[in-house]
């Protein structure tokens, strides 16, 4: 199951209603407010690698508010040990 991390920058002051819409669109597994360079991160999962970049590109980087991303595609998972 292909997965990626979005990191995103958001109007200013509009992180809240970003990550708040994130939360409903489809294969948005987690995202997060954080501090730093960008706002929100979001980890995205898909059934394809062509259903991945569809949510991506038509789905998050083209939310109100949302002002640049930058995707990161993960090509290998591991398991923290616990």
């Amino acid at each position: 199951m292909p997965v990626a991390f979005v990191l995103i920058n958001t109007e200013i002051g509009s992180e809240s209603e970003v990550l708040n819409t994130l939360k409903g669109v489809e294969g948005v597994k987690e995202a997060y407010a954080v501090y730093g360079v960008y706002d929100v991160i979001a980890k995205i999962a898909a059934t394809s690698m062509d259903k991945l970049k569809e949510i991506v590109t038509w789905q998050v980087r083209r939310l109100d508010k949302v002002r640049s991303t930058l995707t990161m595609i993960v090509v290998e998972e591991s398991s923290a040990p616990k």
